[in-house]
């Protein structure tokens, strides 16, 4: 959902007393028109419409105000990449390829919540709740790698789908960063982000000798699809 609707909605709550969401709705917005680092914590609340004293009553300070903001983006990117990749049907490489999409929409349709989330500064291993919304989001793209390494031919080691989950995602995000921002930073480009993050995602798994034609899962391949996290392979894992 665009912070745009749900700012709406929530300055119609604040005038019955929903002041914390009315403070994060006005912290998005000046996210959306200065950056992650372009606002101080008085002027959410100006933009808010309360005293420079009042958003203490719901956060300690303009870090934790922002924390919430990207716990709450990672909480809906999570949910589009779980959208997008759909169990990985209707076959492995055809689903990876709708996350890598749903991945640049999301930078592209929310930037001030992309913003928070990987622009802010926050020592995100220092903030439990903040660092398992990123994990959550981030292991539909390594239950995806799991996919994608029972691809490995026969007679190949396979990689392991940790690293190539955390290769995935660098490529995803580059691209998102550079040339698929919903905002002034965007950088042109040739042809479509889409289009860049496709054949970079293909030249890497042909790279490490993946079929990457689609086609409905083999046998072979549904039997082995384990859950993210477990042993797929001489190399394993990394936990």
């Amino acid at each position: 959902m665009s912070w745009r609707k749900e700012r709406s909605r929530a300055e119609r709550g604040y005038h019955h007393g929903n002041l914390k969401e009315a403070l994060l709705q006005a912290a998005l917005g000046l996210i959306a028109e200065k950056g992650a680092a372009g606002f101080t914590f008085a002027d959410a609340a100006r933009m808010a419409g309360v005293s420079p004293a009042a958003p203490y009553r719901h956060f300690r300070d303009r870090d934790e105000l922002l924390s919430s903001i990207a716990q709450r983006g990672f909480d809906q990117f999570e949910a589009v990449l779980t959208s997008a990749w759909d169990d990985g049907r209707p076959d492995t490489i055809t689903a990876f390829e709708r996350v890598g999409k749903a991945y640049l929409a999301f930078a592209r349709e929310e930037p001030a919540f992309y913003s928070a989330m990987f622009e802010s500064g926050l020592p995100v291993d220092l903030n439990p709740t903040l660092m398992a919304a990123s994990e959550r989001a981030f292991s539909v793209i390594r239950a995806a790698a799991e996919r994608l390494a029972a691809l490995a031919p026969p007679g190949r080691p396979r990689p392991p789908a940790l690293m190539m989950a955390l290769h995935i995602w660098s490529m995803s995000h580059g691209v998102a960063s550079l040339f698929g921002r919903g905002d002034a930073a965007r950088r042109k480009l040739p042809m479509s982000a889409e289009d860049l993050l496709e054949a970079e995602v293909l030249i890497y798994l042909r790279g490490l000798g993946f079929p990457t034609d689609r086609r409905s899962p083999s046998a072979t391949e549904q039997a082995d699809q384990r859950p993210a996290g477990q042993p797929s392979g001489p190399w394993g894992t990394p936990k």
